[in-house]
């Protein structure tokens, strides 16, 4: 006999022995194959996705706290939490401190289109606290929030981590790929 087969016998017999009065489980029933079903996606609500992309961003009343998170469905929480961490480094920056309303939301189309064209996959917004702001109220941080929610190639965004900005200012991820949707 040679002494593969005999540490295969002693392996044997050691486990017998560790298993010396122990009851033995009979299970012998399978879980039925089940075909999954594939999801199907929703069809996109017109009003938050327009299908121009040049045409106007719809402002929405969605209230705004301190921290910002949105995240679309079957984005992995780890990504998201990565994102929120400050760990996945932006690739480009956009500041809409001083900017009007109007002019902020351009800047934010074109930042979006660039960003897109160059295949960027997270990039971070600065648009303040709102503490220079007339009404006391961070307009500027509302509207980045609605505005970024109506962007079909924005999947996630959340307030930047502490280094970054805080809560003026956000990490947008974006989907992956360029040019045309």
């Amino acid at each position: 006999m040679t002494k593969k087969h005999r540490d295969a016998e002693e392996e044997r017999d050691l486990f017998r022995n560790e298993m010396n009065g122990t009851l033995r489980h009979y299970d012998d029933r399978i879980e039925p194959y089940r075909k999954k079903l594939r999801p199907v996606p929703l069809p996109p609500d017109k009003t938050l996705f327009p299908a121009n992309e040049e045409q106007e961003l719809v402002d929405l009343n969605i209230e705004t706290g301190e921290i910002l998170e949105f995240v679309r469905p079957g984005i992995q929480k780890r990504l998201f939490l990565e994102l929120r961490r400050g760990h996945i480094p932006p690739q480009a920056t956009l500041d809409l401190h001083g900017f009007r309303v109007s002019e902020a939301r351009l800047e934010l189309i074109r930042f979006l289109a660039f960003a897109r064209q160059h295949r960027l996959r997270v990039i971070h917004i600065i648009h303040g606290k709102g503490f220079g702001s007339d009404t006391q109220q961070p307009v500027l941080k509302q509207k980045t929030n609605q505005w970024l929610r109506q962007r079909a190639e924005v999947l996630a965004f959340c307030s930047a981590a502490r280094f970054d900005g805080g809560s003026g200012a956000v990490y947008v991820l974006l989907k992956r790929g360029g040019g045309r949707k």
